[in-house]
């Protein structure tokens, strides 16, 4: 059995959540997140958890969240930084402003700092292209990045 399980809050909104999606197949996501919002990533322990609550396999519930970029499935710095790599953003300077952020925090994309603080991720399209260059900052996005904007935002946030 699954050492992961809703806290007493996430229950409660799980319990409502059963109400508002009478079909099953309907709550994985909300599942999902619920999950990412307690623990800030899904572990494949709580993926056998929502599993056997939704009465599904553990697979299932694997295959819904790997295909998501939107779910975590490993820990993240307390500051997840998400950088856009499609054309809009390259083309208006996104690798600059990459590579600015690998310096400066000493990680690469993927890659979370040894002090927990930040993560770098680079993803597909925010969709956010007219604010090209465009990152995200804890899910709060961030447009027309320059190089002086991420030492701002990053000597902020250390």
């Amino acid at each position: 059995m699954s050492e992961f399980k809703f806290d007493e809050e996430n229950e409660k909104k799980f319990q409502k959540l059963i109400q508002k999606y009478p079909k099953i197949d309907s709550l994985t996501l909300p599942s999902l997140w619920l999950i990412q919002e307690q623990e800030g990533w899904i572990s494949l322990d709580a993926m056998k958890y929502i599993a056997s609550r939704l009465g599904k396999s553990a697979a299932d519930i694997y295959s819904i969240a790997t295909f998501y970029t939107m779910f975590k499935l490993k820990p993240t710095g307390k500051y997840h930084i998400c950088i856009c790599k499609t054309a809009s953003c390259k083309l208006c300077g996104s690798g600059n402003i990459k590579e600015k952020l690998e310096q400066r925090l000493g990680i690469k994309p993927g890659e979370t700092t040894k002090d927990g603080k930040f993560t770098i991720e680079e993803v597909e399209c925010l969709g956010a292209c007219a604010d090209a260059p465009v990152m995200s900052l804890n899910d709060k996005y961030i447009g027309q990045l320059s190089i002086e904007k991420i030492e701002k935002i990053i000597n902020e946030l250390e």
